[in-house]
């Protein structure tokens, strides 16, 4: 008889007997789906894996601690079979055939009544990919394309324009550090469903030519605010075209809370009623030193790292720095937006015990291909950065965790 494809259905399991017979990793890779389904799982084994006893201890599931015996798939709605024992399995196969219960089989798919799919999920969405030639079913095939549809899903290049998921209201995104292979997968998929875009220079440019022409894209440093202020104007607008119905993404570079005046746009939209969500971003705090190959904390070296803005020098009123307490810590300190007032900062932090020879490590247009890194120590940053011409956006790295990699130069 000739053999056809599998026919694909998708099985409601809330509630229903679903049988396990084996605890090893095939029932462990399985399992979580099973309690994600909500089905009623009796696990048949005399032995189970660390993660799976968690689960039966947890509740999840019941525990039978014991060989497969005939009768144990009575009442099931469905069974996985996936026992050590070749002998064990052709019989409960047997077994779910008489009873009409929809098995898989682990050790023989061809013995089985039903395969299982690779599967993923992408915001409400689920992927299951089934081969259609029975002849050459290689798992490794099906999971490459499943990888690929719940990737192109998820970062909105699978879904045709006119299909587009519109939400209206605002997401402020956080964009990461400038690699536009760094930012989220959710925040990708925002761009793609956006009508409408307001960035700033901080942002993975890159990602907006990904943009069809259809969708807006704002340049938040050239909107006119006359009289108002840089930050009220993109507020007004962030609010103005959300009211129209619009699928607002505002794109920040790094992470919305992390020096990006994330808060002031949503104190804004919530008082506007406008619906907002927020999106976190891969710092640059923490990911920039990374790609220069430092790591801001480091056994035996530092125990912690500080993040500060270096917006206005530690002499400027305006500074909420306790730069003196900054220089008594013994770990890491990571300066943003400090390009142009290191020079203080240096002067500030040896003035209050900080060694002048203190590493520093200035990485400019971190994550990104014009990425470079200049090093120097407390007492030269000043001129270094001169010399070496360093312009803002730069990480700045201060502490002995500049010296741990296998290199100091970029």
């Amino acid at each position: 008889m000739a053999e056809h494809p599998a026919y694909p259905v998708g099985l409601r399991l809330t509630g229903r007997r679903v049988v396990v017979l084996g605890g090893g990793h095939v029932a462990q890779r399985r399992l979580p789906a099973l309690i994600a389904a909500g089905a009623d799982i009796h696990l048949v084994s005399p032995t189970v894996t660390p993660s799976v006893q968690a689960m039966a201890e947890a509740g999840e599931l019941t525990w039978h601690q014991r060989p497969y015996e005939e009768g144990d798939l009575a009442d099931a709605w469905y069974a996985l079979i996936a026992t050590g024992d070749t002998e064990a399995n052709t019989h409960a196969s047997a077994e779910a055939e008489r009873h009409r219960v929809w098995c898989v089989r682990s050790d023989d798919a061809d013995a089985a009544t039903a395969w299982t799919p690779a599967t993923g999920t992408s915001e409400g969405v689920t992927v299951a990919i089934l081969t259609t030639d029975t002849k050459s079913r290689d798992p490794r095939h099906t999971a490459a394309i499943r990888d690929a549809v719940v990737e192109g899903l998820r970062d909105g290049t699978l879904v045709a324009p006119h299909h587009r998921t519109r939400t209206p209201g605002v997401a402020l995104v956080g964009g990461g550090p400038g690699d536009p292979d760094l930012i989220t997968v959710r925040g990708r998929r925002l761009l793609a469903e956006a009508d409408v875009v307001i960035t700033d220079h901080l942002g993975p440019r890159d990602l907006l030519a990904e943009l069809p022409p259809s969708v807006e894209v704002i340049d938040a440093a050239k909107l006119p605010y006359g009289r108002f202020m840089a930050q009220e104007a993109i507020n007004n607008a962030l609010i103005e075209h959300a009211k129209q119905g619009k699928s607002v993404v505002r794109l920040k570079g790094g992470d919305p809370y992390v020096y990006g005046r994330g808060m002031e746009e949503v104190l804004a939209l919530t008082e506007a009623g406008i619906p907002c969500t927020v999106v976190p971003g891969i710092s640059s705090s923490i990911s920039v030193p990374g790609a220069a190959g430092i790591p801001v904390t480091h056994r035996g070296v530092a125990h912690e790292f500080t993040v500060v803005s270096g917006h206005v020098a530690p002499d400027d009123e305006r500074s909420l720095v306790d730069w003196p307490s900054l220089a008594k810590l013994r770990g890491t300190l990571v300066i943003l937006m400090g390009v142009g007032t290191i020079g203080k900062v240096a002067a500030t932090l040896i003035a209050h015990g900080k060694s002048p020879d203190t590493p520093v490590a200035l990485v400019q247009e971190g994550t990104t291909a014009a990425q470079r890194r200049v090093d120097a120590t407390l007492a030269t940053v000043a001129e270094t950065v001169v010399a070496e011409e360093v312009k803002p956006p730069a990480v700045i790295v201060i502490g002995e965790v500049v010296k741990v990699g296998p290199t100091t130069t970029a």
